[in-house]
This record gives structure tokens, sequence and C-alpha cells, in this order.
């Protein structure tokens, strides 16, 4: 068992850590004091992790459900040296949107998601056959940065024509509090900024209700009528215990090209993360960089094949890591267990599915544009220079293909478009014009990019 990493050795006297000592990933403080860090873990990842399935149209007991299960599969796969807790990915948000608005069904997004846990699994076993090496190859800091930032961008026209209109006083309130949350909160607190702004919202949908009644606007379907702002009528009807509901995936091509692009997004945030962690553990970790990456594509593999969405490694829990100094394994199984037992709960599932409109307006104005800066941000790690036009011309026409939503007619039947006309732009474009380029051009690159996170003890920095 130890060989799987689940077994601990206690830490000195399994309540507090000596002044300067950490809690390595192998040991761990009292079962009371685990269970309670694997509380606050669940907490970090509860943001964002209930957010990312209410915008895909998907379960999110099944998401919180499945979230756990990955989290155990990926601890098991990186035998316990790689604490890391895998929650509902973001970088889908834009994927399902588009798929929707082509008529794709719950079971086409989750089937073109299954088949990008697929690669990004395949990519884990090619890291760890040819080393980390292949990702700067394939995919240098140019290309992921314009890839994670153009599927940010990507999901503008969602908040302005879906959920803003539905009530935009409260989306604006919702925005200018959570905004506040993000920037004014310090240490935990800032880490579950956007959970913040959602119960506030939640709260001020509430409230408008009571003072002022229905409001006339458009509802979730587009459609202006009277409506409450938050109904609650699913709250009464569901069970306080039961299974989710699941479905088989359904698979089509061009859902899964608008899906692909994604691989490049999460290969970038494993590689960052597992540094990070490395880092902080003082273990480096390069050898588990291929596992890790593996372990997160069978983990939305896993999810998605009952009706889930994918799941990826989450900074708001590496944050707890740093702020706690408590790196122990013990931490996330708990955190795991936790995971499950609300997804067992319909009631806590109907909740988080009445979530306002208008509040979704609010927080995903902020969310969406801090997925696509992120991409700046890899772009300022790695010193990538846009005064060079070997990265500014293929990086310029990729991000306006992809937020524009530019498409490229191919047959009658198939065409590409928005992201994964964006994506391939960028990188057949960049590998073309590198191949051509005089030699002044060719730069010498980072390795290896440093991902969308930083984890610097004194700055606490949001998901």
């Amino acid at each position: 068992m130890g060989g799987l990493g689940v077994r601990w050795k206690v830490h000195g006297d399994g309540r507090v850590p000596a002044p300067g000592a950490v809690v390595r990933p192998d040991e761990r403080l009292s079962w009371p004091r685990t269970a309670g860090l694997g509380a606050q873990h669940v907490v970090a990842m509860f943001g964002a992790s209930f957010v990312a399935p209410v915008l895909m149209g998907l379960d999110p007991n099944l998401a919180i459900m499945m979230s756990g299960l990955a989290t155990m599969l990926f601890l098991l796969a990186t035998r316990g040296r790689v604490p890391s807790y895998l929650g509902c990915s973001l970088s889908f948000v834009g994927v399902a949107a588009v798929i929707r608005g082509q008529g794709g069904s719950s079971a086409t997004v989750t089937g073109a998601i299954l088949v990008v846990g697929t690669v990004l699994f395949l990519v884990g076993l090619a890291v760890q056959r040819f080393g980390a090496r292949i990702i700067h190859a394939v995919m240098p800091p140019v290309v992921t940065g314009a890839v994670v930032m153009l599927i940010g961008f990507n999901l503008a026209p969602v908040t302005a024509s879906t959920y803003w209109p539905q009530d935009q006083w409260t989306a604006l309130l919702t925005m200018l509090l959570t905004g506040l949350a993000v920037v004014c909160l310090r240490g935990f607190w800032s880490r579950i900024a956007i959970l913040l702004g959602l119960v506030a919202g939640y709260l001020m949908s509430w409230a408008f209700d009571t003072v002022f009644g229905r409001i006339h606007s458009p509802d979730a379907g587009g459609k202006t009528v009277d409506h409450w702002r938050l109904d609650l009528s699913g709250v009464g009807k569901a069970d306080w215990f039961g299974l989710p509901s699941v479905h088989a995936p359904d698979f089509s091509w061009s859902p899964v090209l608008v899906a692909l692009p994604v691989v490049i997004a999460l290969v970038a945030e494993n590689a960052g993360h597992v540094k990070a962690v490395g880092e902080m553990t003082g273990d480096p970790l390069d050898d588990k960089l291929g596992t890790a990456i593996s372990a997160d594509g069978a983990g939305s593999v896993l999810s998605t094949a009952f009706g889930g969405p994918a799941t990826t490694t989450y900074s708001e829990n590496i944050g707890v890591m740093a702020a706690t100094r408590v790196y122990s394994t013990a931490a996330y199984w708990a955190a795991a267990c936790f995971a499950l037992l609300f997804g067992l709960c319909p009631k806590f599932g109907a909740v988080v599915a009445a979530i306002p409109g208008g509040v979704l307006g609010g927080i995903t104005v902020i969310l969406y544009g801090m997925i696509g800066l992120l991409g700046a941000q890899i772009w300022i790690n790695n010193g990538v220079d846009m005064r060079n036009p070997l990265n500014l011309v293929p990086v310029a026409a990729g991000i306006i293909i992809g937020i524009g939503g530019v498409d490229l007619k191919i047959t009658d039947n198939f065409e590409l478009g928005g992201i994964a006309l964006g994506t391939l732009v960028v990188l057949t474009g960049y590998h073309a014009l590198k191949a051509l380029a005089p030699a002044h051009l060719k730069g010498q690159e980072p390795l290896l990019d440093e991902g969308t996170s930083g984890y610097d003890e004194g700055y606490d920095e949001p998901r």
C-alpha cells in the first residue's frame, strides 16, 4: 500500500508543524486535523468546480462527485508524490457553448471532451517516453499563451448575450462585489472570491425578488417574459440523498474538432502546476510530469464517460498548500471523500442549478476575462517578444479568428471556426513561419512554459 502513496507518517506530534517546517506529501497531521484540511480544500475548489458544470449545462452533483473520484485516481497514479486536487475544468466552457450553439446536446459535449481527455492521456504517455522537451517542440509558450487567451476571450459573447441581459443590475453589482473580493481580500478568502461573489449575488437576487417582485427580461431560453430572478422551486422537490443523473457520451467529428485545441491549454496548466508543487515541496517532479498529465486525462475520461465535465489540477488548492505549508496527500484523500458525499445530495445540486442568470453574468465578466489573460501571463513569464513578427503574425491572426468566430467552410457538411480554427492558425502558422524565417528571428525560448499560475507565498492569486 505504501507504494501507492496511501500510507503516511505522522508529522511531529500530529498537531502543529514546527516553525519553518512543512508537512511533506508522505506525512500527515492527526486525522481530525487532516479532515479539516480536506474540508478547506473542498471549499477552495468549490467556487470554480460547481460554476463549470452550470455554465456547461451539466449536472453539478455529478461533476463534484466525479472530481472526487478523479482526484483519487490522480493520487494513485502519481503514487502520492504530487499533491493536487482535480476539479472541474473551466477551459471547456467556451467549447460547450459553441457545441450547444450548433445544436449539440449534453451527450455531444461530453463525447467531445472525452476524446480530448484521451488525447491528453496519450500526450502524457509521450512525455513519459520522450521527456518534457516534446512539449516545447510542439507547443512553445507563444502558442500555449495564444490558445489560452482565445479560449477565454471566445466566451465574451456568451456573457453578453445569454447571462447579462437576464438581470443587468444584479449582474453589475455581482461583478463589482466579486472584483472587490478578488482585489481586497487576503489569504484564503481571496482564493474563494468567486464563490463569495456568487453567494452575494444569490442573496441579492432573493432580496430583489422580495422587494421588487418579478423582473421583465430575457429568461434562460432567451424569451423576454416576467420571471423570478431566483427560482427555488426545484430545491423543494429535490431529495436529500440520491445518485446524480448520468448519461452516455455521443461522438461527432465537428464537436471533437472544436474541443481538441483545449489540449494545449491543459498541458500548459498541468506543466505549470507540477512545477509549482515541486518547487514548494522541495521534491523535483520532472519525472512525474508525464504521469500527472496522463492521470489528468484519465480523470477526464472517467468523468465524461458518465456525463460529467473534464477535470484539471486546481491552482486554488495549490495556493492553500502554499499558505498552510501542509502538502500531505492525506488531506486530498479527505477532500475527495467530502466531494463524493456532496455528489450524493440532489438538494445541493438543485441549489447550485438555481443560480440566477444575472449572477452568472456578473461572475463570468470577470472569470472569462481572467481565463483569457492567463495567456498573457504565460507570455510574460517566458519573455515572449511580441515585437518579433514570427510571434506576432500567427498569434494576431489566430486570436482574431478565435474571438471573432471566423468560419472556414471546407465542405457542405464540415466547417472549422472559432477556437478550433484559431488554434490551427496559431499552431501551424507559427511552425510554418519558423521554418521559413531568417535566423535572426529565431531566438532560443524557455524549455517549458510556466503554466498559468505563480505561487509565491507572499502573493495570493485567485484562479
